[in-house]
Parts: C-alpha cells; structure tokens; sequence
C-alpha cells in the first residue's frame, strides 16, 4: 500500500508542473519525454497485472496503480501538445503514436501468440524492465541543463522526489515477493532518482543568482545590469563618434563662454 501511495503520488507530481505551464501559456524548457514514457510504462504494467499476463490477480496492486497514473500522464502529454511550438509537438505527437502502437503489439503478440503465463509473463517483464529504466533515466536530459545552466527551473522537484520513493518502495515490494521484472528497474531507479535530488540541492539557490545578476538582492542587480549595460554602449562606440562629441561638447563650452 506504501508504494500504491507514493506511485499515485509520482503519477500526480506532473499535475503542479503543467499548471504552472497552463499559468504561462508556454511549455518553456519543460521536456515531455518523461511523460511519454511514463504513460508507455504504465500501460505496459497494467497489462502485466492483468489475468492475462499473470497467474489471476497476483499483482492487482501493479495493474490499479498503474491504470490510475494513466489520467495524470496523458493530461500532462495532452497540455503539452497545446502549449508546445509546432516542431515539438511534431515530435512528441510521433513519439506518443509510437509508443501506443509498440504497446497495442505487444498486446496482441502476448495475448494471442504466447500460450502459457510463465513467457508472457517474461515477454511483458523485460518490455517493463525497460520501460522503467527509460522513465527512470529520462531526467538526464534535464539534468544536463541543469549542470550546464547551473538553474533547477526546469527540473521538477516533486517528479525526482516522489520518483525516489517509489522506487525503493517497489524495489521492497518486488523483493519480498521474489519478483525479477519489478525488483531489477527500481534498483537502476533508486541511485538514478536519488543523483537527481542531489543535484536539485545543490543548484536549487542558483536561479535566484541568475535572475537578478548577483548573489544579493533583485534591486542591487538591476542597477549592477544597468552599469554594466552602460559601459557596454561606451565601449561600443567608435573613436570617430567619440571625436564627434568631444567636438560638440567643446562647442557648447566656448559658446557658455562667449556669451557670459
């Protein structure tokens, strides 16, 4: 039951992110590859606790989490398409078509072409062993732009987070019950997830850094910016146009001058 929670937790955590990107009319930086592949992993686990795949309902608690993360993640998909630039919706609307298809085959193959629950079992196990691991590395992506712009922005806090538990709590679950296919992706999960809540912590305190242009306060680097901007147009300026000007100025004293 813990890891029923903290899954519909991980399913849910998307919700806070694509309301922020609803708020902002703009997906931003946001990738939607996660979600793609989370909806793919659900769908592949739903199908896996079914009595088709397993022996009755030995794993009811694998297909109800499962089916109930496939609302929040498609309502995550779904937001994106809406808000994301045309070539991005191209490619996450290519990526989500395929992984449905790859999902409605391996359905059929399992369902009508493999007779026994024992290889259907395997075939539908080892297709969610790399589902999760996909979902579980995904965040790379993310966590090379986080390096790179030394900002956590764009990398959600909750989705690492509630990502976290979920695999040590399904990591116990998969052990206890001498399960390979659950037991083998939240072990990869766990360093992965916890390497991402490292990293969060270490640049959560740079945004406010890079937004106001120093390690103060907004207002002292607004006026450092203005500075900055200010000796910038100074130097831009070529040596005729500085010529120009000292001409002018040394007009406008002589005539002072002139006329006192």
């Amino acid at each position: 039951m813990t890891g029923n929670a903290t899954s519909l937790l991980l399913y849910g955590s998307p919700v806070l992110t694509f309301m922020k990107v609803i708020k902002d009319k703009k997906v931003g930086e946001y990738s939607c590859i996660p979600y793609v592949i989370a909806l793919f992993n659900c769908l592949t686990y739903v199908w896996y606790g079914f009595p088709v795949v397993s022996n009755g309902w030995e794993n009811f608690l694998v297909a109800t989490v499962n089916g109930a993360g496939i609302f929040p993640e498609c309502f995550s998909i779904i937001t994106y398409l809406i808000f994301a630039p045309p070539k991005a919706k191209l490619r996450i609307g290519r990526m989500l078509v395929g992984a449905l298809v790859l999902f409605a085959v391996l359905a059929v193959i399992s369902a009508f072409a493999i007779h026994d629950h024992k290889n259907r079992k395997f075939m539908i196990g080892m297709v969610g062993i790399a589902s999760s691991i996909g979902l579980y590395s995904s965040p790379l992506v993310v966590m090379k732009l986080v390096i790179k712009t030394k900002s956590v922005e764009f990398m959600p806090f909750y989705l690492s987070f509630f990502s976290f538990f979920n695999s040590f709590f399904w990591m116990t679950y998969g052990a206890l019950g001498r399960d390979i296919f659950i037991v083998i992706p939240n072990i990869i999960g766990v360093p992965l997830t916890l390497a991402q809540l490292i990293l969060y912590c270490i640049y959560r305190k740079k945004k406010t850094c890079q937004e106001t242009g120093t390690g103060l306060d907004p207002e002292v680097g607004l006026k450092t910016n203005g500075a900055l901007n200010g000796n910038s147009e100074e130097k831009s300026k070529s040596p005729s146009d500085r010529r120009v000007e000292m001409q002018k100025t040394s007009t406008l004293q002589k005539g002072r001058f002139d006329h006192s």
